[in-house]
């Protein structure tokens, strides 16, 4: 199991490093850091990487706001945000801005901890060299994890068998210390963003340990690919990749469905995860999903009778929802203190089976073997034979307010109510302030 925890870092070293971005946010792009940081030993740069992990988890990223972004922006009958800050709601009506408070910083943490993870990789030298590949696995992982997800938001679907040379995100592989002309970046292209991503993991998985305690691992580099080739409709690649992590036997699914969620410690299911404690860390999902009664505000997202009306009657799963402050609530984020499981093992059954499913494969398990082990989990029958669409239903309820929902209607090329969910007002804006400090950014339509 993995767990991501949230540090106090109290180092110097990292003290200069996290501030000297935040002090310079008005003045600088986001590529930015401290002039000062100084990766001359083995043990700066071990707290330099805690710092980029401490990134990774910030509340505009995988604290929860990017989690809770895809739900809204995929949001159409089956959700509706109720609350009163205005950013989610630009980003639920599809209306968002060029100066939008969260596309402005999932886009600075993202870049912030990348430079972190950057810096890291040019001071290998520096590092232990029983621990040097562990340590270039882990920077790794960091930024391949997070060029996804700002390819995924800033940038157009990535299209199978197509040259795929629409405006990315732009990449910054090398540290970058202080601003000059040479570091105004430009946007690269979506093909070249996932050239990187998929290079980085897989350098990852290849350096990374079995099991290295709260940090990411083998499995978990594997299991993001797993997402980036189903992304790409690679099929084969994804099967894979999921196959690996299942096959590892380090993980097995909860019992009970709502055992999943809520932990205030590390389960079998979990492949990786943010830990949040009382004593440090966000859980953002908790935030905007929960109530007063668990820690969360008034219950700003909704869950509607299009999305209930889904599940069989008999589900197991139906029993997380709960009516709270006069609406229907999900149950999974009811715990501030509670982990947030960026990837849990059931992803990976059902990744398997959709590519085996759309191969006519059997890797790993049969398609109907891999969908029974999260269909039976929550108290249904097992089938006997399964269709893709019953597939794709299944990860829909399985995965349900966990971070999914625009990036599924994006690669399925499902309309999100009527509208298509590659076109312009779907796609995050590049901030406003990194087009007005770097005239190479080219922004998105519309903005």
């Amino acid at each position: 199991m993995n767990a991501l925890y949230k540090y106090n870092i109290l180092a110097l070293l990292v003290v200069a490093l996290l501030a000297g971005c935040t002090e310079q946010l008005e003045l600088e792009p986001a590529q930015s850091i401290s002039e000062n940081l100084a990766l001359n030993s083995d043990k700066n740069i071990k707290t330099a990487l805690v710092g980029a992990y401490d990134a990774l988890s910030n509340g505009d990223v995988f604290g929860g706001n990017a989690l809770r972004n895809s739900e809204l922006l995929g949001g159409d009958d089956e959700i509706q945000w109720v609350g009163t800050f205005n950013s989610p709601r630009e980003i639920f009506n599809k209306r968002m801005i060029s100066s939008n408070l969260d596309a402005q910083e999932l886009w600075l943490e993202s870049y912030e901890a990348i430079n972190v993870a950057n810096n890291v990789l040019s001071a290998l030298d520096k590092v232990n060299p029983a621990d040097r590949d562990r340590v270039e696995g882990e920077a790794r992982f960091i930024r391949g994890i997070l060029y996804f997800e700002l390819v995924r938001f800033y940038a157009k679907q990535y299209e199978d068998g197509q040259t795929n040379s629409q405006l990315g995100v732009p990449l910054v592989i090398t540290p970058t210390r202080g601003i000059s002309k040479e570091n105004q970046v430009s946007r690269n292209t979506v093909e070249e963003v996932y050239a990187q991503i998929i290079e980085d993991l897989s350098q990852a998985e290849s350096k990374l340990p079995s099991s290295n305690g709260v940090f990411a691992n083998t499995s978990a580099a594997a299991a993001v690919l797993a997402r980036v080739y189903l992304q790409q409709r690679n099929y084969q690649a994804a099967r894979d990749a999921a196959d690996r992590v299942i096959a590892s036997g380090n993980y097995t699914l909860m019992g009970n469905y709502a055992d999943a969620f809520n932990q205030d410690s590390n389960v079998p299911e979990y492949v990786f995860a943010i830990r949040v404690t009382s004593q440090d860390g966000v859980n953002n999902m908790n935030t905007f999903y929960s109530i007063p009664d668990f820690g969360g505000r008034d219950g700003d997202i909704d869950i509607l009778e299009g999305h209930l009306s889904l599940y069989d009657p008999n589900d197991q799963r139906l029993a997380l929802y709960y009516e709270g402050n006069g609406a229907i609530r999900t149950g999974k984020w009811n715990n501030q203190f509670g982990n947030i499981p960026l990837i849990r093992l059931a992803e990976m059954y059902l990744i398997r089976a959709e590519c085996n499913q759309r191969l006519g494969t059997a890797t790993g398990a049969t398609p109907v073997d891999d969908y029974n082990e999260v269909h039976t989990r929550a108290g249904l029958p097992a089938a006997t034979s399964i269709t893709l669409d019953d597939i794709l239903l299944e990860r829909r309820l399985e995965l349900a307010h966990e971070g999914f929902k625009i990036h599924d209607h994006r690669r399925l090329q499902i309309p999100v109510g009527s509208n298509d969910p590659n076109s312009d007002p779907f796609i995050f804006p590049i901030p406003q302030r990194e087009i007005n400090a770097n005239p190479n950014l080219v922004q998105n339509p519309g903005y």
